[in-house]
Protein backbone atom coordinates (compact mmCIF):
# COMPACT_ATOMS: atom_id res chain seq x y z
CA UNK A 1 0.00 0.00 0.00
CA UNK A 2 2.67 2.47 1.08
CA UNK A 3 6.29 1.84 0.16
CA UNK A 4 7.81 5.22 1.06
CA UNK A 5 6.55 7.54 3.80
CA UNK A 6 7.73 11.12 4.37
CA UNK A 7 7.42 13.05 7.63
CA UNK A 8 8.47 16.73 7.73
CA UNK A 9 9.39 17.78 11.26
CA UNK A 10 10.29 20.91 13.18
CA UNK A 11 10.53 19.17 16.54
CA UNK A 12 7.21 20.55 17.76
CA UNK A 13 4.64 18.55 19.72
CA UNK A 14 2.44 18.06 16.68
CA UNK A 15 5.43 17.11 14.55
CA UNK A 16 6.29 14.52 17.20
CA UNK A 17 2.75 13.16 16.88
CA UNK A 18 3.29 12.94 13.11
CA UNK A 19 6.60 11.15 13.67
CA UNK A 20 4.99 8.60 15.96
CA UNK A 21 2.26 8.00 13.39
CA UNK A 22 4.73 7.71 10.51
CA UNK A 23 6.86 5.20 12.43
CA UNK A 24 3.82 3.07 13.19
CA UNK A 25 2.68 3.07 9.57
CA UNK A 26 6.20 2.31 8.31
CA UNK A 27 6.19 -0.76 10.54
CA UNK A 28 2.67 -1.77 9.46
CA UNK A 29 3.41 -1.52 5.74
CA UNK A 30 7.09 -2.41 5.85
CA UNK A 31 7.77 0.97 4.24
CA UNK A 32 10.91 3.05 4.09
CA UNK A 33 10.80 6.26 6.11
CA UNK A 34 12.14 9.66 5.09
CA UNK A 35 12.24 12.65 7.45
CA UNK A 36 13.11 16.23 6.55
CA UNK A 37 13.61 19.50 8.35
CA UNK A 38 13.24 22.60 6.18
CA UNK A 39 15.22 25.78 6.87
CA UNK A 40 14.09 29.01 5.18
CA UNK A 41 17.21 30.97 4.26
CA UNK A 42 15.42 34.10 3.08
CA UNK A 43 13.61 34.84 6.35
CA UNK A 44 16.62 36.56 7.96
CA UNK A 45 18.25 39.97 7.31
CA UNK A 46 21.45 39.72 5.30
CA UNK A 47 23.66 40.79 8.20
CA UNK A 48 22.55 37.86 10.39
CA UNK A 49 21.32 35.40 7.76
CA UNK A 50 24.35 33.14 7.58
CA UNK A 51 24.75 32.74 11.33
CA UNK A 52 21.02 32.25 11.95
CA UNK A 53 20.72 29.73 9.12
CA UNK A 54 23.67 27.78 10.49
CA UNK A 55 22.06 27.69 13.92
CA UNK A 56 18.74 26.50 12.51
CA UNK A 57 20.45 23.89 10.37
CA UNK A 58 22.25 22.56 13.44
CA UNK A 59 18.98 22.47 15.33
CA UNK A 60 17.39 20.61 12.44
CA UNK A 61 20.18 18.03 12.48
CA UNK A 62 19.57 17.49 16.20
CA UNK A 63 15.85 16.99 15.63
CA UNK A 64 16.52 14.47 12.89
CA UNK A 65 19.13 12.65 14.97
CA UNK A 66 16.49 12.15 17.66
CA UNK A 67 14.08 10.85 15.05
CA UNK A 68 16.66 8.39 13.70
CA UNK A 69 17.15 7.06 17.23
CA UNK A 70 13.39 6.63 17.61
CA UNK A 71 13.29 4.77 14.30
CA UNK A 72 16.19 2.52 15.29
CA UNK A 73 14.42 1.63 18.53
CA UNK A 74 11.52 0.14 16.53
CA UNK A 75 13.67 -1.49 13.86
CA UNK A 76 13.32 1.12 11.12
CA UNK A 77 16.11 2.80 9.18
CA UNK A 78 15.20 6.43 8.49
CA UNK A 79 16.66 8.57 5.71
CA UNK A 80 16.94 12.17 6.94
CA UNK A 81 17.81 15.50 5.34
CA UNK A 82 17.96 19.13 6.42
CA UNK A 83 16.81 21.13 3.40
CA UNK A 84 17.87 24.76 3.07
CA UNK A 85 15.61 26.74 0.79
CA UNK A 86 14.86 30.25 -0.35
CA UNK A 87 11.41 29.23 -1.48
CA UNK A 88 8.25 28.10 0.31
CA UNK A 89 8.36 25.26 2.82
CA UNK A 90 5.33 23.48 1.45
CA UNK A 91 6.81 23.41 -2.05
CA UNK A 92 10.05 21.98 -0.68
CA UNK A 93 8.04 19.20 0.97
CA UNK A 94 6.14 18.43 -2.22
CA UNK A 95 9.30 18.55 -4.35
CA UNK A 96 11.05 16.12 -2.01
CA UNK A 97 8.05 13.78 -2.06
CA UNK A 98 7.96 13.75 -5.86
CA UNK A 99 11.73 13.36 -6.22
CA UNK A 100 11.77 10.34 -3.88
CA UNK A 101 8.57 8.62 -5.07
CA UNK A 102 6.86 9.13 -1.72
CA UNK A 103 3.48 7.40 -1.37
CA UNK A 104 2.32 9.19 1.78
CA UNK A 105 3.22 12.41 3.61
CA UNK A 106 2.48 12.55 7.34
CA UNK A 107 2.29 16.04 8.88
CA UNK A 108 1.32 17.74 12.09
CA UNK A 109 -1.20 20.53 11.54
CA UNK A 110 0.17 22.84 14.21
CA UNK A 111 3.63 23.76 15.36
CA UNK A 112 4.80 25.56 18.46
CA UNK A 113 2.70 28.03 20.36
CA UNK A 114 2.34 31.61 19.27
CA UNK A 115 3.34 32.83 15.81
CA UNK A 116 5.19 29.62 14.90
CA UNK A 117 1.95 27.68 15.29
CA UNK A 118 0.42 29.77 12.52
CA UNK A 119 3.45 29.26 10.32
CA UNK A 120 3.40 25.47 10.43
CA UNK A 121 -0.39 25.52 10.28
CA UNK A 122 -0.25 27.43 7.01
CA UNK A 123 2.41 25.04 5.69
CA UNK A 124 0.19 22.04 6.34
CA UNK A 125 -2.78 23.78 4.78
CA UNK A 126 -0.84 24.79 1.67
CA UNK A 127 0.58 21.31 1.36
CA UNK A 128 -2.92 19.89 1.64
CA UNK A 129 -4.18 22.15 -1.15
CA UNK A 130 -1.43 21.45 -3.64
CA UNK A 131 0.17 18.08 -2.90
CA UNK A 132 -0.28 15.38 -5.57
CA UNK A 133 0.81 12.89 -2.88
CA UNK A 134 -1.73 11.68 -0.28
CA UNK A 135 -1.34 13.65 2.95
CA UNK A 136 -2.14 12.35 6.43
CA UNK A 137 -2.61 15.14 8.97
CA UNK A 138 -2.51 14.68 12.74
CA UNK A 139 -2.54 17.09 15.66
CA UNK A 140 -2.50 17.01 19.42
CA UNK A 141 -3.22 13.47 20.55
CA UNK A 142 -4.76 12.34 17.24
CA UNK A 143 -2.02 9.90 16.39
CA UNK A 144 -3.17 7.04 14.18
CA UNK A 145 -2.90 3.54 15.62
CA UNK A 146 -1.35 1.50 12.78
CA UNK A 147 -3.87 -1.25 13.61
CA UNK A 148 -6.83 1.04 12.93
CA UNK A 149 -10.16 -0.70 12.43
CA UNK A 150 -12.64 1.80 10.96
CA UNK A 151 -12.20 4.12 7.98
CA UNK A 152 -14.72 6.79 7.00
CA UNK A 153 -15.02 7.94 3.39
CA UNK A 154 -17.33 10.95 2.85
CA UNK A 155 -18.52 11.38 -0.73
CA UNK A 156 -20.31 14.01 -2.77
CA UNK A 157 -19.92 12.19 -6.08
CA UNK A 158 -17.21 14.52 -7.37
CA UNK A 159 -14.01 13.39 -9.07
CA UNK A 160 -12.03 14.33 -5.98
CA UNK A 161 -14.34 12.29 -3.73
CA UNK A 162 -14.19 9.30 -6.08
CA UNK A 163 -10.39 9.29 -6.11
CA UNK A 164 -10.38 9.46 -2.31
CA UNK A 165 -12.95 6.66 -2.14
CA UNK A 166 -10.75 4.42 -4.29
CA UNK A 167 -7.82 5.16 -1.99
CA UNK A 168 -9.95 4.44 1.06
CA UNK A 169 -11.14 1.14 -0.42
CA UNK A 170 -7.56 0.07 -1.17
CA UNK A 171 -6.49 1.06 2.33
CA UNK A 172 -9.37 -0.82 3.97
CA UNK A 173 -8.59 -3.86 1.84
CA UNK A 174 -4.89 -3.76 2.78
CA UNK A 175 -5.61 -3.42 6.51
CA UNK A 176 -8.83 -5.44 6.82
CA UNK A 177 -10.50 -2.36 8.26
CA UNK A 178 -14.23 -1.73 8.22
CA UNK A 179 -15.28 0.97 5.79
CA UNK A 180 -17.98 3.57 6.33
CA UNK A 181 -19.38 5.69 3.51
CA UNK A 182 -21.37 8.82 4.25
CA UNK A 183 -23.02 11.55 2.23
CA UNK A 184 -24.25 14.67 3.98
CA UNK A 185 -27.26 16.35 2.39
CA UNK A 186 -26.56 20.04 2.82
CA UNK A 187 -29.89 21.24 4.20
CA UNK A 188 -28.91 24.88 3.78
CA UNK A 189 -28.91 24.30 0.01
CA UNK A 190 -32.56 23.24 0.19
CA UNK A 191 -33.82 26.02 2.44
CA UNK A 192 -34.69 28.62 -0.20
CA UNK A 193 -38.18 29.93 -0.77
CA UNK A 194 -38.77 28.28 -4.14
CA UNK A 195 -38.98 24.55 -4.60
CA UNK A 196 -37.18 23.56 -1.42
CA UNK A 197 -38.91 20.16 -1.33
CA UNK A 198 -37.88 19.47 -4.91
CA UNK A 199 -34.34 20.65 -4.23
CA UNK A 200 -34.09 18.45 -1.15
CA UNK A 201 -35.37 15.45 -3.09
CA UNK A 202 -32.83 16.05 -5.84
CA UNK A 203 -30.01 16.40 -3.32
CA UNK A 204 -31.00 13.17 -1.58
CA UNK A 205 -31.12 11.29 -4.88
CA UNK A 206 -27.73 12.64 -5.91
CA UNK A 207 -26.33 11.66 -2.52
CA UNK A 208 -27.75 8.16 -2.78
CA UNK A 209 -26.19 7.75 -6.21
CA UNK A 210 -22.81 8.94 -4.91
CA UNK A 211 -22.96 6.49 -2.01
CA UNK A 212 -24.14 3.60 -4.22
CA UNK A 213 -21.23 4.17 -6.61
CA UNK A 214 -18.72 3.85 -3.75
CA UNK A 215 -20.51 0.83 -2.30
CA UNK A 216 -20.37 -0.94 -5.67
CA UNK A 217 -16.60 -0.45 -5.84
CA UNK A 218 -16.19 -1.53 -2.22
CA UNK A 219 -18.19 -4.70 -2.87
CA UNK A 220 -15.88 -5.57 -5.75
CA UNK A 221 -12.96 -5.38 -3.32
CA UNK A 222 -14.79 -7.75 -0.95
CA UNK A 223 -14.08 -5.66 2.12
CA UNK A 224 -14.67 -7.15 5.54
CA UNK A 225 -17.43 -4.69 6.39
CA UNK A 226 -19.08 -1.78 4.56
CA UNK A 227 -21.66 0.55 6.08
CA UNK A 228 -23.34 3.43 4.24
CA UNK A 229 -25.38 6.36 5.51
CA UNK A 230 -27.01 9.51 4.22
CA UNK A 231 -27.44 12.23 6.84
CA UNK A 232 -28.61 15.82 6.80
CA UNK A 233 -26.98 19.00 8.04
CA UNK A 234 -23.91 21.01 7.21
CA UNK A 235 -21.36 18.82 5.39
CA UNK A 236 -18.44 19.36 7.76
CA UNK A 237 -20.42 18.95 10.97
CA UNK A 238 -22.28 15.96 9.62
CA UNK A 239 -19.00 14.19 8.86
CA UNK A 240 -17.50 15.10 12.23
CA UNK A 241 -20.60 13.91 14.11
CA UNK A 242 -20.63 10.63 12.20
CA UNK A 243 -16.96 10.02 12.94
CA UNK A 244 -17.51 10.59 16.66
CA UNK A 245 -20.68 8.50 16.92
CA UNK A 246 -19.20 5.51 15.06
CA UNK A 247 -15.73 5.52 16.66
CA UNK A 248 -14.01 6.16 13.33
CA UNK A 249 -10.21 5.89 13.42
CA UNK A 250 -9.41 7.65 10.14
CA UNK A 251 -11.24 9.93 7.71
CA UNK A 252 -10.23 9.70 4.03
CA UNK A 253 -11.34 12.69 1.96
CA UNK A 254 -10.81 14.23 -1.43
CA UNK A 255 -9.51 17.71 -1.99
CA UNK A 256 -9.61 19.56 -5.25
CA UNK A 257 -5.98 20.60 -5.03
CA UNK A 258 -6.83 23.80 -6.86
CA UNK A 259 -7.06 27.45 -5.98
CA UNK A 260 -9.93 29.77 -6.77
CA UNK A 261 -13.65 29.10 -6.59
CA UNK A 262 -13.45 25.31 -7.01
CA UNK A 263 -11.54 25.01 -3.72
CA UNK A 264 -14.51 26.41 -1.84
CA UNK A 265 -16.66 23.35 -2.52
CA UNK A 266 -15.38 20.01 -1.22
CA UNK A 267 -12.04 21.65 -0.55
CA UNK A 268 -13.41 23.98 2.09
CA UNK A 269 -15.18 21.13 3.87
CA UNK A 270 -11.99 19.06 3.86
CA UNK A 271 -9.89 21.89 5.26
CA UNK A 272 -12.37 22.54 8.06
CA UNK A 273 -12.39 18.88 9.04
CA UNK A 274 -8.57 18.73 8.98
CA UNK A 275 -8.47 21.65 11.40
CA UNK A 276 -10.97 20.39 13.98
CA UNK A 277 -11.38 16.60 13.65
CA UNK A 278 -10.52 14.48 16.68
CA UNK A 279 -9.16 11.77 14.39
CA UNK A 280 -6.45 11.86 11.70
CA UNK A 281 -7.51 12.89 8.21
CA UNK A 282 -6.02 11.49 5.01
CA UNK A 283 -6.53 13.79 2.03
CA UNK A 284 -6.19 12.69 -1.58
CA UNK A 285 -6.33 14.86 -4.69
CA UNK A 286 -7.07 13.68 -8.23
CA UNK A 287 -4.17 13.57 -10.72
CA UNK A 288 -4.04 16.50 -13.13
CA UNK A 289 -5.30 14.39 -16.02
CA UNK A 290 -8.17 12.78 -14.05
Amino acid sequence: MYDTILVPTDGSTDAETATKTALGLAQRFDASLHAINVVELDKFPANVGSEAAEELTQHGEEILATLRNQATDVGISATTHVIEIADSIHQAIIDYAEDHDVDLIVMGTQGRTGLNRLVLGSVAERTLRTSPVPLLTVHGDTTLDPNFEAVLVPTDGSDAANVAADHGITLAEATDAAMHVVHVVDLTAASGEFGSAEVLDALEKAGQQAVDDVIDRADEAELRSVEASIVGGSPAQGILDYAEERDIDLIVMGTHGRTGLERYLLGSVTEKIVRVADVPVLTVSPPEDY
